[in-house]
């Protein structure tokens, strides 16, 4: 595959498109991660829908991910006021 896109884009077409593959691969599992963690340590609250979604649907752990950082650091800029 990698040969493919070094055939097609050229050295660093084929560099950014992996690194790029790379990063929402991770970027992926850690929204799975992050959708399938209890709040608080405590039980799982009904989130079966969004673990199904997540697998079938890859970039909605990816949004979940990057809407949740941002909640979180809107929440901590009002906690230091």
């Amino acid at each position: 595959m990698l040969q493919s896109f070094y055939d097609n884009l050229g050295f660093f077409g084929a560099l950014i498109t992996a690194f790029s593959l790379f990063i929402f691969f991770i970027l992926w599992i850690a929204g799975i991660a992050g959708i399938s963690l209890p709040y608080d340590g405590g039980q799982k609250k009904g989130k079966d829908w969004q673990i199904i979604l997540a697998v079938l649907f890859p970039p909605y752990p990816v949004i979940w991910l990057i809407v949740d950082m941002y909640l979180q650091r809107k929440y901590m800029r009002e906690e230091d006021n």
